[in-house]
């Protein structure tokens, strides 16, 4: 199954390319496999093919002009995919249109300086959870936190996780005995969640509007506080 992962690299016009990495949630170990060194990943540190990809796609380079660069079979092999899956994104737009809640385990931000996000994603959908609904959304229904970090690791990853299965597992039952409406129970959800989370971590979720919701602290102050520890 792998531990899928989106990446998003910002540009230098403010958007971003968007990357696909098959392993890449597992431990969020890319938040510091990533760097100037090694773009994409991977044990290569003089990647000199990836630095000038990453700075063409930077400067607006398509998705389709990428190939040329990926020709040689001498190439290292990468843990984020080089070919980007989009290019010319708003953040906004990845979180509502193109995160599989479900099926990406993590979504990553990275700075032109090398600064990276790391969030974990949970999914709002119930049908593992109740008996009574068939089928739920995963791109764009669920949400995006931050996690601590200490001594390069993810502090209380698990914890949350644990929480919000537990937390979908009484909302599903909720929704069986009528007292929530699909649409009741995503709300409770959102407002159980931005509590657990708190102001330590950031919470993203999309409202499927031009804007996204967000608790705790604003992206930049994550970006700006989370680099290097």
């Amino acid at each position: 199954m792998g531990h899928r992962a989106l990446v998003a690299y910002e540009r230098t016009d403010g958007q971003y390319t968007l990357h696909y990495s098959h392993w890449g949630a597992a431990n969020l170990k890319l938040k510091h496999r990533i760097s100037a060194e090694s773009p994409f990943g991977g044990d290569d540190t003089n990647s000199k093919w990836a630095k000038q990809l990453l700075a063409e796609l930077a400067d607006g380079l398509e998705a389709d002009a990428v190939d040329g660069y990926l020709a040689d079979e001498d190439r290292p092999s990468t843990v984020v995919e080089p070919k980007p899956r989009a290019t010319g994104l708003t953040l906004d737009e990845i979180i509502a249109d193109h995160l599989d809640y479900l099926h990406h385990e993590a979504f990553y931000v990275v700075s032109p300086t090398f600064e990276v996000t790391a969030y974990r994603t949970l999914w709002f959908g119930l049908q593992y959870d109740s008996e009574t609904i068939d089928n739920g959304e995963t791109v764009g229904n669920g949400a995006l936190a931050t996690v601590r970090w200490h001594d390069g690791e993810p502090v209380g990853d698990g914890h949350l996780k644990g929480q919000f299965r537990a937390l979908k597992d009484v909302v599903g039952d909720m929704v069986d005995k009528g007292v929530f409406t699909p649409s009741t129970a995503r709300q409770y959800l959102k407002r159980k969640l931005a509590e657990r989370v708190g102001d330590r971590q950031e919470l993203l979720i999309p409202t499927g509007e031009s804007l996204f919701e967000s608790a705790g602290e604003s992206h930049q102050q994550l970006r700006d506080n989370n680099v290097g520890t």
